[in-house]
């Protein structure tokens, strides 16, 4: 269990922060270019691929490339963050889409997509199991689910300049790889690397976290204003922050045929 996120609170920040989200989400952009990179090992030709939790959706370009024909539904729950303007937007109505929804609840019927795609978004659920399950309901059978999220370590330092309930709390890559068998997926894969940045000081983080949208959405997060102590002391501090990715993909099981049988055989152990 983890404290739960307050979504009401986590959408207000992201549609505040729409403007600047792209400046200052560098993480995002290099962990969804290594995610890219993971569909060379995989087989998989999608006619149509939901991008969950997709903020301005800068990985559709690419993903057009390299499935040519896929339509592609960029979702988040944020409206805003949706891509409306630049390179991007001008994928819309051409193999692509915009549309506002929740992952909770995906507005998508059943077996109607054959990749879904989700970059760095699934920290903002404090019930991923349920949203493995909308993936697994959405995707055709054998189609796959690749996604990034982060792990436990992250923001390590700054949980511990800060206080523990400042900071949000993250899943185990184990937990996550037991939460994709429990909703249905087979063959679940998952690691996790450590990435550090160096913000040179720590109002640079506050500043990074602040304009994309990633501040505490803690639904048990004091609503007071941090000590002047503090902040003093963190904006001067030079600081390394520690991201913990993890990587994970799983494929729903093929369609099974009510005309084709199963027979058990049983070895006999002497």
């Amino acid at each position: 269990m983890i404290a739960p996120i307050d979504c009401k609170a986590a959408r207000r920040r992201f549609t505040r922060a729409a403007p600047t989200y792209e400046r200052a989400s560098r993480l995002e952009t290099e962990v969804g270019a290594r995610l890219i990179e993971r569909l060379d090992y995989v087989k998989i030709a999608p006619r149509r691929i939901l991008d969950a939790g997709s903020g301005p959706a800068r990985e559709v370009q690419t993903l057009a490339k390299r499935y040519p024909g896929a339509q592609i539904v960029a979702l988040d729950f944020a409206l805003p963050i949706l891509p409306r303007r630049g390179p991007i937007a001008r994928w819309l109505g051409r193999g692509a889409a915009a549309v506002c929804g929740d992952f909770h609840r995906l507005p998508i019927a059943a077996a109607s997509v054959e990749l879904v795609w989700c970059n760095l978004a699934l920290h903002w659920t404090s019930d991923p199991l349920q949203v493995f399950r909308e993936f697994e309901r959405v995707l055709a059978p054998e189609g796959l689910v690749l996604f990034s999220t982060l792990g436990p370590d992250t923001l390590k330092e700054l949980r511990a300049a800060a206080g523990a309930t400042r900071v949000h709390e993250f899943i185990d890559m184990h937990d996550l790889g037991d939460m994709l068998i429990a909703a249905g997926f087979s063959a679940p894969v998952m690691d996790m690397e450590q990435l550090t940045i160096d913000y040179g000081t720590g109002d640079r983080l506050l500043d990074d976290l602040r304009t994309s949208g990633q501040t505490n959405a803690r639904l048990d997060r004091s609503r007071g204003l941090a000590g002047g102590q503090f902040l003093r002391a963190f904006r001067g501090a030079p600081l390394r922050s520690t991201f913990e990715v993890v990587y994970g993909h799983g494929w729903k099981r093929a369609a099974v045929d009510p005309e084709v049988k199963t027979v058990r055989v049983f070895k006999r152990i002497p």
